[in-house]
């Protein structure tokens, strides 16, 4: 269990299980290296001054302020969606704007009942509690939680057989802030006891703009418009992987340039790493070429294009596909993955029809 000032991804970090190679790529979402030193510097310390998500900002500002004035804790959060876009950054915002203490910790940090009725009886009213991974809580933890969440009451059972005893201890309120990647893993009786569920979402190349803007101010990097656009627009629209370009891009002026990023320069540096203009790399540029050569575009089942990759097919599920489904290169369908039209044309192979009927005949070696 951490403090303020401390991120759930130091606490998460050592128990995660990293899923291939992929973890390794400079536009990977996961913590990296120093990563996380770095985003508790850049991190935003009031609401006012996070970038993005709006919808997400109204809605906890008006909870923010009617729990001020009542006088109360803020009711508990759910906060879900990719890696690098903000989670533990509202956590402690809250606790900011709040004007409480946050403790941090990570879902499988908590094995046992007595592991979570450690750290909520070591809470002061009001304070914010922080759990990274919340889909992670096994089964007893939860089943302590649910009072605790309610009612502010621990209740749980010591002991087997005959010497067995509960034991039953009131707590002080406080707000629990839950993050997840995987919202549809939470229990639901646990999603019940929280009363805002936030999502995050990508963010716009204007927003990305912003924050490479803001981070360049606080690391004291000198840059133009142009070089720090060319950073944000290569981002994925992750703000953890639009701030370790930065830092690459500054290396690189510092090593190559005169240690300004100007457009050339981030150009170069990022085309260095691996990383093109629209954000992909590599290993993305991998599996959308496995779609079309290898397959002829699709449709192909999960665990057939993870074995032409020599990839895991969790992987592939839910580390590689998130960005290229949400930028619309490839299709989720009933029989598999398939290469949108845009695939083809950013890669630059001829156009085939895609799903056209006709085509899909061929494949089967019928005719229309």
């Amino acid at each position: 269990m951490t403090t303020a000032g401390s991120s759930a991804e130091e606490a998460a970090q050592e128990l995660r299980i990293e899923v291939g190679d992929v973890s390794a790529r400079p536009i990977a979402p996961d913590v990296q290296g120093d990563d996380g030193e770095q985003e508790t510097r850049l991190r935003p310390g009031r609401l006012s001054d996070f970038v993005g998500q709006p919808q997400v900002k109204e809605n906890l500002s008006i909870a923010m302020q009617a729990a001020r004035l009542r006088g109360e804790p803020l009711d508990h959060v759910v906060i879900y969606g990719p890696p690098g876009l903000g989670k533990t950054t509202l956590a402690n915002i809250i606790a900011n704007e709040m004007g409480t203490t946050i403790r941090v910790t990570a879902g499988p940090a908590i094995e046992r009942a007595s592991d979570v009725a450690s750290i909520l009886t070591g809470l002061q009213p009001n304070d914010v509690l922080f759990i990274d991974e919340i889909h992670r809580l096994n089964r007893a933890v939860e089943e302590v939680m649910y009072s605790a969440m309610e009612d502010f009451f621990l209740s749980w059972v010591v002991g087997k057989g005959l010497s067995a005893r509960s034991i039953n201890l009131r707590i002080n309120p406080f707000t629990l802030v839950g993050a997840t990647t995987r919202y549809s893993l939470v229990s639901a009786p646990l999603r019940d006891r929280f009363g805002s569920v936030f999502r995050l979402d990508y963010y716009s190349d204007e927003d990305m703009a912003t924050v490479v803007q803001r981070s360049s101010r606080i690391l004291d990097i000198e840059a133009d418009d142009e070089g720090l656009n060319e950073v944000a627009v290569r981002s994925r629209g992750t703000p953890r992987i639009a701030n370790r370009l930065l830092r690459r891009a500054r290396d690189y002026a510092l090593v190559r340039a005169d240690n300004r990023i100007t457009g050339p320069v981030a150009r170069e540096s990022l085309d260095r790493l691996g990383v093109d203009a629209r954000g992909l790399d590599e290993t993305d540029h991998r599996l959308l070429t496995s779609i079309i050569q290898k397959f002829s575009g699709g449709p192909v089942g999960l665990d057939t294009l993870a074995a032409s990759m020599s990839e895991d097919a969790s992987t592939v599920m839910e580390v590689l596909e998130p960005f290229l489904l949400q930028q619309g290169f490839i299709e989720r369908t009933p029989r598999g993955r398939m290469a949108t039209r845009l695939a083809y044309e950013y890669l630059g192979w001829p156009w085939e029809g895609g799903n056209d009927p006709g085509r899909q005949a061929q494949l089967f070696g019928g005719t229309v």
